[in-house]
């Protein structure tokens, strides 16, 4: 199954769409199938169903990185954590707190992290939008409907966008 083959012989491919949704925000979705014929026009289809479209590349809309999630025990500086493990970002969620760095650095900062006491949940290459579209209440939820939408499809493995998330 790590060659990207299934028992009965089938190819799975990854592959990424990308394009315009709702309100002009930069999309990328990445998949997983074994069936591209069918699933390009379900993607086109999704964009062009919430007028959005795939006519454009958007993939300068966004910086390659990597992305790790995890908690950490008893009292600390997330920023100093963050520049002592080598990640150029640091962020609190309701969860823990994400870290964002160079895209070929993920083992290291993922191995720092550990060793200096983080529970890591999350490890793995990202995009991290350059820029947010500025959007308004009513347009966020046509965007939020439109990425639901993209999300739920059986062969999306990621969706990024240009909001802030």
């Amino acid at each position: 199954k790590g060659t990207g083959a299934l028992d009965d012989g089938t190819i799975i491919e990854e592959l990424m769409y990308e394009g315009y949704g709702p309100h002009g925000i930069g999309v990328l979705v990445e998949c997983q199938t074994d069936n591209r014929n069918r699933t390009a026009p379900e993607i086109r289809l999704i964009f062009k169903s919430h007028e959005g479209n795939m006519d454009g590349s958007v993939a300068w809309m966004f910086d390659r990185v990597c992305f790790l999630e995890g908690t950490k025990a008893g009292s600390f500086d997330p920023e100093e954590e963050a520049i002592e493990v080598g990640a150029n970002e640091v962020q609190k969620t309701d969860e823990g707190f994400e870290f964002y760095g160079d895209y070929t650095a993920l083992e290291d900062i993922r191995k720092a992290l550990i060793a200096r006491d983080w529970t890591i949940t999350t490890a793995e290459p990202s995009y991290k939008p350059k820029n947010i579209t500025d959007l308004t209440e009513a347009q966020l939820k046509d965007v939020y409907e439109f990425l639901d939408e993209l999300d739920e499809h059986d062969d999306t493995h990621k969706v990024h966008a240009t909001i802030k998330s």
